[in-house]
């Protein structure tokens, strides 16, 4: 799906998107795309300034109140340090600034879609192997070769947002959004100490989980 309120941007990238085989919805505004059901797509491309609603907010209620997991590129003119952590907080696969090409928009896609892919088959599956680790999806248990170690469905939640993406780094306010409800005042400290219970836990398995300074934490076997 095109999210995008500039009518002839959005008609050159539906146009050149459909030459290249994919099936392309429009829309032009953000509440025009809440009122479809967007389980079915498996990329959003989204405009950030748009009419009441902005891309940010749409990506939000998207992950958030939606709870889904359909990759989104953001389409911006907006290049601050600031407006690009904003947007991958929230959840995006990537963030293109206007003005783009569209051979670059169009490998960008490629890339997402192809890393969507692999997603979509550890969801699918109802278990995800991690080196020794085994996360059961369905009972929400971590198994350590034959032990079977009880975690809070938060303690779950983390290991599965790390373990499913390695390497990928997620800041804490990144962390924060994915797993805790909007609802709910939290702060930076409380993914700390999670992560520690979680990691006294896993016992030696706990290296796995690592942490960069200034960044956050990430899962490498």
């Amino acid at each position: 799906m095109v999210v995008e309120d500039e009518e002839d941007i959005n008609e050159i990238l539906k146009f050149n998107l459909e030459n290249e085989g994919y099936t392309v919805d429009s829309c032009f505004s953000a509440e025009e795309a809440l009122r479809k059901d967007l389980s079915r797509y498996d990329l959003i491309l989204l405009d950030v300034m748009m009419g009441k609603m902005s891309g940010y907010n749409l990506a939000q209620k998207i992950r958030k109140e939606l709870q889904l997991n359909v990759s989104i590129i953001f389409l911006t003119a907006r290049t601050t340090e600031n407006d690009l952590l904003t947007g991958f907080n929230i959840g995006a696969d990537d963030y293109i600034t206007k003005p783009f090409s569209i051979k670059e928009l169009e490998a960008r896609v490629k890339a997402v879609l192809k890393r969507g892919n692999k997603s979509s088959s550890n969801a699918a599956a109802t278990s995800l192997q991690l080196g020794e680790l085994i996360l059961d999806l369905e009972s929400k248990r971590l198994y350590i070769g034959k032990q079977k170690i009880d975690l809070s469905r938060k303690e779950f939640d983390i290991l599965f947002l790390l373990g499913k993406s390695p390497g990928k780094i997620y800041s804490r306010e990144e962390i924060l959004n994915r797993i805790w409800e909007s609802d709910v005042i939290v702060t930076d400290r409380t993914v700390d100490v999670n992560m520690t219970r979680l990691r006294k836990k896993m016992e030696a398995a706990g290296s796995y989980i690592r942490n960069k300074p200034g960044f956050g934490y990430y899962f490498e076997i």
